[in-house]
């Protein structure tokens, strides 16, 4: 039987980005966040991981299965 792959990434804000590099404020803002608390579903592909990977000192990301 197949595994079922996950629908998404549920993405919160954790940390200010007061103090972060343009690009970091750029990715986190590209990820649908705005204040610290922010959560956005974003979809599970190599993309997403990245810009998570990127900013990963101020965002905690959790799987969320369909």
């Amino acid at each position: 039987m197949a595994t079922k792959k996950a629908a998404g990434l549920k993405v919160t804000l954790v940390k200010s980005t007061i103090g972060s590099k343009k690009d970091q404020i750029a990715t986190v803002n590209a990820l649908g966040l705005k204040k610290v608390g922010d959560s956005s579903i974003q979809p599970d592909n190599a993309q997403t991981r990245g810009k998570i990977n990127k900013v990963c000192h101020l965002v905690e990301a959790v799987e969320v299965k369909a």
